[in-house]
Parts: C-alpha cells; sequence; structure tokens
C-alpha cells in the first residue's frame, strides 16, 4: 500500500471499559479498520485523564482504575477516513472523535 501526501488523521477517545456488543470498543474500532483495508491503526492507553463528565481516571496505586483512557488513531486518505468514520460513529456512545489534516511524510513496511 502506498500512503504519501495529504491525508487525515482520525483520534477517536473512549475508555478502556468502553463496549460494542460485549467486546471490547476499541479492539472492535481496530478489527473494523483492519477490515476495512486501512492503513494502520494504533491504540494508546493512557495513566490519566477525564473527560466531559469530568471523572479522574488514573493509573496511581492507590486510586486503581480499571476505566483508564484510550485514544486511537488511524491515518490515510481523507475517503478513506471519512467512510470508515460514517461507518463507525453509531459504535461510539461516548467520548470524543477529532479529524485533522495530515502531510504523511513516509509510509512502508519494513524489508524482510
Amino acid at each position: 500500500m502506498s500512503l504519501k501526501g495529504e491525508g487525515k488523521l482520525l483520534r477517536i477517545f473512549i475508555g478502556e471499559s468502553d463496549r460494542w456488543e460485549h467486546k471490547p470498543l476499541y479492539e472492535e474500532i481496530v478489527r473494523k479498520a483492519r477490515g476495512d483495508g486501512l492503513a494502520g491503526a494504533t491504540v494508546l492507553r493512557g495513566i490519566e485523564g477525564f473527560g466531559a463528565n469530568s471523572h479522574l481516571h488514573t493509573a496511581r496505586i492507590l486510586r486503581l482504575s480499571e476505566d483508564l483512557p484510550l485514544v486511537i488513531e488511524i491515518v490515510d486518505t481523507a475517503d478513506k477516513i471519512d467512510k470508515f468514520l460514517a461507518e463507525v460513529d453509531h459504535m461510539i456512545t461516548g467520548g470524543m472523535v477529532t479529524v485533522e489534516r495530515v502531510e504523511v511524510r513516509k509510509y512502508q513496511a519494513p524489508e524482510s
């Protein structure tokens, strides 16, 4: 796959405990992105954060949370990101979704 030049970065901010059909939401979003042939997806786990309800989620030992913040990042062409977002929007019932233009400087698999 070749991806270079202008693209879009999709960021989905959710909680670790968010579910879609009894499965972790982040796993289902990544699975769908892979199935749709998007360039790639990365899930980042935060050590602390809060969202719209201002409830603090933290990995500190004295206040260990089982709902740490997650960010799913996906970069691809504008058309592919727009189509993907339209297909997964109904799965995201809480959190935040952002989209921004990016310039892809390099995207390639390592040589075997």
